[in-house]
């Protein structure tokens, strides 16, 4: 099996010593060495624990025939746009469990028609980490309000509608709510 733990490592800008430190059980650097070149056999129980440790999918640590790696040609930081030190490639994004998404068809706000938006799906309880944030709502009938969540009062929701010179909307607490969290566009 091909792995890419070293390429992901890199990306995430850890060292072999700090993905150690992170496994649970934390192992030694020698050995996520070892992982990272072949030396030693990858199971499936090592992928997980390293992949928890990076913060990303054990699939993302496997190379597979339909995946086409990216790689990072520059990076723009402080200094301008820079070679990196070392080839790297970028993870692509995976939606979490529960994720949603709304496209776009008619421009609205800083949206354009075109735009892909992934929503992470929250249940009631954590409507507060939702506040000054665009947020889908579900509402009777199969429609729903999109729009940014202004205010929370007990068992009430305010929001305002993106379109300008829209109304502030209350809504009684909702089931869940989605809120944005990514934004997908096509440049050009």
């Amino acid at each position: 099996m091909i792995t890419r733990i070293r390429d992901v490592r890199r990306a995430k800008g850890m060292t072999l010593a700090e993905v150690a430190a992170a496994c649970l059980p934390p192992t030694t650097a020698q050995t996520i060495g070892r992982l990272e070149t072949g030396t030693r056999t990858v199971s499936v129980g090592w992928l997980n624990r390293i992949a928890a440790a990076l913060g990303v999918e054990a699939a993302d640590l496997v190379s597979l025939p339909d995946v086409v790696d990216l790689p990072v040609a520059a990076i723009l930081g402080t200094a301008g746009v820079t070679a990196p030190r070392q080839p790297s490639v970028a993870t692509p994004p995976r939606p979490g469990p529960g994720a949603l998404a709304l496209l776009v068809e008619t421009s609205q706000g800083e949206y354009r028609a075109g735009d892909t938006l992934w929503l992470d799906r929250l249940a009631p309880e954590e409507f507060g980490r939702a506040l000054n944030r665009d947020v889908l709502l579900p509402r009777p009938a199969g429609r729903f309000l999109f729009g940014r969540l202004i205010g929370r009062d007990p068992g009430k929701l305010q929001v305002l509608p993106l379109a300008g010179g829209g109304r502030q909307q209350v809504l009684s607490d909702p089931a869940w709510l989605g809120v944005a969290t990514r934004l997908v566009r096509t440049l050009g």
